[in-house]
């Protein structure tokens, strides 16, 4: 797995950033087979082109592939690169927490 670089970290973080995108992402993940954006749509209370818009972004950021069905695209998320994701978040604040007390008392 390739260690994910900080500006690739901070390009999934802003995906991730929108409810929106959060939710569509919780529906895929829901999904036993890939789901197409009619299905999204039919999910969130907004319009096709709004989702596909959000879409769009997660897909740029790596976090959704798409392929054809017929005269329609699918979606689904790519488990490679949220695990990678997942590795670099937790690295992130990795030494960050100690179990001394951050303040230190002035003479």
């Amino acid at each position: 797995m390739n260690q994910m670089l900080d500006d690739d970290l901070a390009n999934v973080m802003r995906a991730l950033g929108h409810p929106v995108r959060l939710s569509i992402m919780r529906i895929l993940a829901e999904q036993k087979t890939d789901c197409c954006c009619m299905d999204v749509t039919q999910s969130l209370p907004l319009a096709q082109s709004t989702v596909s818009q959000h879409i769009k972004v997660l897909l740029d950021a790596g976090l959704v592939e798409r392929h054809a069905k017929g005269t329609r695209n699918c979606y689904k998320l790519r488990a490679d690169r949220l695990a990678e994701f997942g590795s670099a978040w937790s690295g992130l604040f990795n030494g960050l927490t100690t179990t001394e007390s951050p303040v230190k008392e002035l003479a």
